[in-house]
Parts: C-alpha cells; structure tokens; sequence
C-alpha cells in the first residue's frame, strides 16, 4: 500500500512542509517565464487595429523573396517597443509650415529681357532630344527653351525620349499642351511644332551632345557656330545640359516655363483631378509618399536589405547593367546616408513625426521590391493605403500602356497633397519640392537618411518615445521649410530661389528676392554641379547610348574598351 501524505495540524491550521529556498528560487523563475510566454502569445500583432497602444516587433526583413527556411531561421527578430496608434498633439505644424504664408512665387521678366521678337534671328532652328524619364525629360524641356533664348534661336517642340526601357511611344503632344506652350511663351521664345520645310523637303538637322551643365558661353562657342553655319541644330540626349547657375532673368524664364507653360495635356489632368478627388472624399487631408524602392534603383544604389544570398543574386543580376559602376560596399553606402529608406522605415519616420494612423496615404511608386511581403509594415502603420491603381479600376486603361503619362497622374496627385513625403532626390521629388516651394511653401517631407540610419538600425534599444524624440531632431532642415537651404546651393528646378519673393512687413503689394543667408543640413549632397549619384535619377528606366546619326559629335561619352556605355543619369526613369 502506498504511503499517505502527512498533513500536519497545529492549533486548527493546515501546515506546509518546508520548502528549500533555492528550489522556491526555480519555482518563481519557471512561473515568470511561463506568464512572460503566455502574454507574448496573447499580444495582439502589428495589423491590429484597436485604439490603443500596440506592441510592434520588427518582422523579418520583408525584402526576402522566396526566402529559403535556413534564411529565416537566421534572422533573429528585434526586442519590441510600443509604438502609439493616435498622432501627436502638434496639429497643424504637422501639416503645413508656419512661414509659408511670407513667401510667394514670383517670376515676370525684369523690363531689360527683351522680348523674343526683337532677338530671335529667323535662320536659327534648335531642336532637341530629351533622355529618360518624365521628370527627366521634363527638365530638359525646361532648359531647351532657356537654350533657345541664349542662342536667339526659335525652338522646336521638343522629341521625348521613345527608346527607354519601358518603351514609351508617347511624344510631347501626348503629354504636354503644345498650344498652351507656345502662346505662353511667344514673348520669351518663338516655338513652332516643325522645321518650315526647304525646297519641299524638311530639312536635315546638324546633330550634336554638348556636355553637361554648360554655361551660356559655352553654347555660344560651341553650338553657335554650328547653327551659323547650319541653321539647324539637334542636340541629342538633352538633360542636364544647362548650368544650374544663370543670370536672374534666364533663371525666371526657367520659373515661367516650368510652373506655368508646362501643362499636362485635358485628359492627364482631368484624371488626376479624379484621383485627388477620390482622397479627399476619403479624408480632408492626405499625405503622397514617393517610395521609390524599386529593384532597378536598389541594384544601383549599392545597398543591402538583409535578403540574404537571395536578394544579392537577383539585385547583383540587375547591377550588371552598369560595366562602370565600381563594387558596392553596403553598410558605407548606407552609413553615408546613400540608401533609401525601406518602406517599413519610413512609416516609422512619419509615425515619429506625429501622424497617426488613421491618416491617409497616397503612394506613388513603381513595382515595389519585394511586392506585398514588402509594403505590409507600412500598410499596418498606415491602413488608409491608397495608389492610383486602388482609387480606379476601368479609368486608368487608356493610361495602363504609358509609362509617363501614368508617372504624370502621380505627378499631380503628389502635387496636391497636403503633406509630400520622397524617399529620395531624384527628378520627381526634386521637380514637385521646386513646384511647391514655388507655390506657398507647401509642405515637403525628405528622410536625412545620413542620421537616420543608426537610429534604425538600434532602435529596438530604445523606447517608443526616446525614438521619436530622436527622429524629430534629425528631421530638422530636413521639413520643407523656407530657411533650409543656402544662397547658391542646391539645384535649381528644386531650389528656385530667384522665383521666390518674401511679403515686405507692413508694406501691402511689395516684395523682394527671398534669399536664404542661414542653413541646415538640408543641402548635404544638394549640388547638381557635383557627380551624381542614385538620388539623381529616374526610377525603372535604362536609356541605352545609341548615335543618332554619322554626323553626331559627341561631347562627353563614357568610353570602356571602345564600346559606347549609358551615361548613369540615364539609367532610370521618375
């Protein structure tokens, strides 16, 4: 028979047995590891959507496309920290800049700019060959007519680019309203749509590629002889071909053509005026973010995502594109502040920034890396997750075939946003910063990923309060407000700083020049007058270097070997 369990009673009280303190020890360890256990397994996940706080752990890197297991088992995941479900009390410091309202955007000719009939030789024909992406082009357009004004030459509506890789058969007319370009224009520049033919024929142009960024002298030495001896001049590959650093009337000119001239054809407008729309029907106020983490500009950036073997193999396959592009080194690259931010990170950004999560977001962007696996963190920071393509379905089939016209729709919703956010500095989000800064100083968000990188890369070392403390700090300059960027830095279609005039206090009607004398960091890497890197090109677009033709004179190729190579500005469309 088994023995009984002794049960000891004193004065009417059940007793227990001693117990050894160092086996109680093990017993307290064991029950807190269990409860510990037990109430990570009962925490609600990132996409829950209640009202209060929530736990966020950093996932697995969302950039693994089919991950193998060994992958995954390697990737340890990050200690948790709570980030809150409502904005911060900031209000409309969030949403707009409290100097907007002093500035303006001023650009009328000063009444020593003659007036085009007056210059313009009649024997003087330029035409031009734009390169890359909307945005890219769209700054070539820009400058050819500021060409055409120093050379006192009429213009020839500009031929888009038709060979990129995406195969945009669209030309300027598609695009752009050719008649509202060329009357808005008449008293600066005479445009036509065609060379005047000669002896019935259209004549043959004189092809040429000037190098970048040169100055009015030198398309006065080098251009102007061929249009002397010519008349008709095309220059080829035509982007980056003028001096970011004019004389103030020639840069207003750029301001007119750019803000006024350049407008998008009836049916791109009225359907970007349907998507605007459609967001603000969902909410009075709305961000645009400018992902841009597309698998073209990561393969040029250089950078590392923590994809394992996967991710260097397939982005290392696209690199490849580019014979001069020297080895990457990833974690400089991104401790340089040289790589966008992942679209998990950036959410985090504008959570620390104070936007709650019941705001609604526009995104423009191409085919994400990684596709939905890499969109989901963002999407649970931000469940009001909107593209043109969710906003309309049957609509956008005339669009679906073009790549530009479908970057224009993007082009004016982010324009129209309350907020724009960009992950980078390339054509787009350097064209909309000017366009905005132009148009009141409208708010314009860009990461200074330079700081950013080490804040989140050991973020899960912190609380949830002492990360967004930190990101705001880094944020400033960093805003889109007035006094960021110095006199004479940055590049002009983003910094138009002789296009925009500050109110005289006290004096009704009265202006001059707004001309920033302090800075923040926010011209780090700015100049366009410097080497460009990723953050100047266009997303998802390789424009191969093909001669025009036998009578082409070529400036400034890259030459390996004997074989013509892309020039890296070229690569990549908006």
């Amino acid at each position: 028979m088994g023995s009984r369990r002794r049960r000891h009673h004193h004065h009417g009280r059940w007793v227990v047995p001693a117990v050894a303190p160092a086996a109680a020890a093990f017993a307290a360890a064991g029950l807190l590891l269990l409860v510990v256990a037990f109430h990570c397994f009962l925490s609600p996940p990132l996409s829950d959507g209640g009202g209060g706080s929530r736990v966020f752990r950093r996932p697995n890197p969302p950039f693994l496309l089919n991950k193998p297991a060994e992958v995954r088992r390697n990737v340890i995941g990050a200690v948790d920290f709570t980030v809150p479900s409502g904005g911060s009390k900031l209000g409309e410091e969030l949403w707009e800049s409290k100097a907007a309202g002093n500035f303006f955007g001023c650009s009328n000719a000063t009444k020593r700019f003659a007036d085009a009939e007056a210059v313009t030789k009649s024997d003087r024909y330029l035409m031009i060959a734009t390169s890359g992406g909307l945005n890219q082009q769209r700054t070539g357009i820009i400058d050819a007519v500021v060409a055409a004004r120093i050379l006192n030459a009429t213009l020839v509506i500009p031929k888009l680019d038709e060979e990129s890789f995406w195969k945009d058969a669209s030309d300027f007319a598609d695009i752009f309203d050719v008649d509202s370009f060329i009357s808005s224009l008449s008293n600066e520049v005479k445009i036509v749509r065609q060379v005047p033919d000669r002896n019935g024929k259209p004549p043959s142009p004189y092809k040429m590629r000037i190098p970048r960024k040169c100055t009015p002298k030198c398309y006065e030495s080098r251009v102007l002889p061929a249009l002397l001896k010519k008349h008709v001049v095309q220059l080829t590959k035509f982007d980056y071909r003028l001096s970011n650093k004019l004389e103030t009337d020639l840069q207003k000119l750029r301001c007119r053509v750019n803000y006024h001239a350049l407008r998008f054809t009836d049916p791109i407008l009225k359907m970007g005026e349907m998507l605007v729309q459609r967001m603000r029907e969902k909410s009075g106020r709305f961000i645009a973010l400018h992902l841009r983490f597309e698998p073209d500009m990561l393969a040029f950036s250089g950078c590392y995502y923590g994809g394992g073997n996967i991710e260097r193999r397939e982005l290392g396959e696209i690199r490849k594109r580019w014979k001069t592009l020297h080895a990457s080194n990833p974690d400089r690259e991104r401790r340089h502040g040289k790589c966008p931010l992942t679209p998990e990170e950036v959410g985090l950004m504008l959570r620390a920034l104070g936007f709650g999560k019941d705001v609604h977001l526009y995104v423009a962007s191409g085919d994400v890396y990684g596709g939905e696996e890499t969109l989901a963190p963002l999407k649970a920071l931000f469940p009001n997750f909107h593209s043109k393509e969710t906003l309309a379905n049957k609509e956008l089939a005339p669009f679906l075939p073009y790549s530009s016209r479908m970057a224009a729709l993007d082009f004016l919703v982010c324009d129209r946003s309350d907020v724009f956010v960009t992950n980078n500095n390339g054509n787009m989000a350097r064209m909309l910063a000017g366009r905005r800064r132009y148009f009141g100083h409208r708010k314009t968000i860009r990461p200074n990923t330079k700081k950013l990188c080490s804040l989140f890369l050991n973020r899960t070392s912190m609380s949830w309060d002492t990360f967004a403390s930190k990101v705001q700090t880094f944020q400033k300059g960093f805003m889109g407000e007035p006094n960021e960027i110095k006199l004479g830095r940055g590049e002009f279609h983003e910094h138009p700083v002789d296009c925009i005039c500050a109110k005289s206090k006290g004096k009704t009607g009265q202006s001059r020049p707004h001309l920033v004398k302090g800075a923040g960091e926010a011209v780090e890497n700015h100049s366009i007058d410097g080497d460009l890197d990723w953050k100047d090109l266009d997303y998802g677009e390789h424009t191969p270097l093909g001669r025009d033709s036998s009578n082409e004179t070529e400036s400034d190729d890259i030459r390996v070997g004997g074989s013509d190579i892309p020039e890296l500005e070229d690569i990549m469309s908006d």
